[in-house]
């Protein structure tokens, strides 16, 4: 039973979320219609909101992030702020979230196979 769970301490460490922050201009029809379609293509490749101009996405190692920071980079607006942040699932483990005053729960890594 020890080996499994050092199995997993480790798989912590090696698992990565991607997080997406942007801040996009939206002041023309042309601006919004870049600011719709950055988000169409980020939630394409599986990244999901976690607030209005945050979004996240598992990685099952960082070959994997590696995979994902490129698909994002070649999606990006011709003006506006994007940043992407990586961390390890213990880092991302840390997070605490409120709804109002209430504490939410982070949602569970998937346990799925991911196929790129």
């Amino acid at each position: 039973m020890e080996r499994f769970s050092r199995f997993q301490k480790l798989n912590a460490y090696r698992i990565m979320w991607l997080f997406v922050f942007f801040d996009l201009p939206t002041n023309t029809k042309l601006q919004r219609k870049a600011y719709a379609k950055f988000r169409k293509e980020i939630q394409g490749i599986g990244f999901r909101m976690l607030q209005f101009s945050v979004y996240i996405r598992f990685c099952a190692s960082s070959e994997s992030a590696d995979v994902f920071e490129k698909r994002v980079q070649r999606f990006l607006p011709k003006s506006g702020s994007v940043s992407i942040l990586r961390i390890t699932d213990k880092q991302y483990s840390s997070i605490l979230n409120f709804y109002g005053k209430e504490k939410t729960d982070l949602p569970g890594t998937p346990q799925q196979l991911e196929l790129f």
